[in-house]
């Protein structure tokens, strides 16, 4: 190599070799342009300080400090499952039958760790586990909290948008020491909280406080300071209903009632356009944001639907209404109800799930009343 070169010292030829520049080169960017600028960024709204302005209970703000803190680390996991090695099935079954994977097992235990020792809660239920979690007396607080640690998880594998709900109940007697299902098995109306994470190419935090008289709120998450900052207050559905879209499982459509089959075909005939993920919380965050419609109807293989009254079905009908929808079951246990209105006989109970604009809401329980 050094017989190639020019005839002069090596060091000089090096020195030339490295220092040429191609007249295409761009020179070094040696302004602040080049550097994120966080001057401006002083005053952060984020999940605590929310919480400490709007709210006046301490032991509700800690409660949902440490939801916080397990939706990050849930979000975590899902963001690493692949290197971790946490894809795949846990080779068990959830208190509903359905298949655990391993982050189903993982984000269960961070947030049952996460609410035991929050020193606020009293009751849990997880859809993971098939009988309630009495807090012992020593970490015990007044709250109960029902929770789907990670919903949409068969989808993880392939990296689709995954989620956790959940409600937040008060106990029907905050000053006693004894706590039992009882104290969670209540009508959707006497919920203090809902809310729900989802874990996609952002992580988003939606909150409902039943005190709260500016309604839907939602938080995204920046990795950068590790916290959710508040973005958005008093979200509503589109005016008018929004979008024209109808989400659900056209594949159980053989199974179901004549007035959900009148309804999707009503709606496909007036150009709607159908989205469906698979994940609650992505489906329903799309319908809140956008407008249309969310079905998970009842039918011939599962008469009480297929979605859980207490930490699905619940907290997602608070939201929807809060933010100017409708929740209803349709036609069930012989009647046409509110969903919020039911009174779940078991902590997994279930119940069919029509959630959205009032337009699209009101056409499909128009078919029923046409069907009498």
């Amino acid at each position: 190599l050094h017989e190639s070169w020019p005839a002069e010292t090596s060091d000089v030829a090096y020195k030339r070799l490295h220092l040429r520049r191609p007249s295409s080169m761009p020179e070094a960017r040696t302004t602040r342009g080049s550097v994120e600028d966080v001057s401006a960024e002083q005053d952060f709204m984020n999940l605590g300080r929310w919480l400490m302005e709007n709210t006046s209970d301490k032991e509700l703000t800690v409660l949902m400090a440490q939801l916080g803190l397990a939706c990050k680390a849930t979000s975590r996991a899902c963001a690493k499952a692949g290197i971790a090695g946490l894809f795949g099935l846990a080779g068990e079954v959830n208190s509903t039958g359905d298949d655990q994977k391993k982050l189903d097992v993982l984000s269960d235990e961070i947030f049952v760790s996460a609410l035991i020792n929050s020193g606020a809660c009293a009751v849990l239920v997880s859809e993971e586990r098939d009988e309630a979690i009495i807090v012992p007396e020593e970490k015990a607080g007044r709250f109960c909290v029902a929770f789907d640690p990670l919903d949409g998880s068969s989808n993880i594998d392939c990296n689709v948008s995954t989620g956790t709900i959940f409600a937040v109940y008060e106990k029907l007697h905050p000053d006693s020491k004894d706590s039992s299902e009882a104290d969670i098995l209540r009508t959707g109306t006497d919920i203090v909280v809902a809310g729900y994470c989802m874990y996609g190419a952002a992580t988003e935090l939606v909150l409902c406080f039943r005190s709260n008289d500016a309604g839907v709120e939602r938080f995204s998450l920046d990795p950068s300071l590790g916290e959710f900052i508040h973005t958005h207050t008093a979200v509503k559905i589109p005016p008018g209903g929004g979008k024209k879209i109808y989400s659900c499982n056209e594949g159980n459509s053989c199974n179901w009632d004549a007035p959900i089959l009148d309804a999707v075909a009503q709606f496909k005939a007036e150009g709607y356009s159908a989205r469906y993920v698979g994940s609650m919380v992505s489906d329903v965050h799309r319908t809140i944001l956008y407008g249309g419609i969310y079905i998970y109807p009842a039918d011939k293989k599962s008469a009480k639907g297929k979605l859980r009254v207490l930490y699905e079905g619940f907290p997602m009908a608070l939201i929807v209404e809060t933010a100017g929808g409708i929740g209803s079951t349709g036609l069930f246990q012989g009647k046409v109800q509110r969903m919020l209105d039911l009174v779940p006989g078991s902590i997994h109970d279930r119940c069919p799930v029509i959630l959205g604009s009032p337009r699209d809401v009101k056409l499909v329980l128009s078919k029923y009343e046409a069907g009498n």
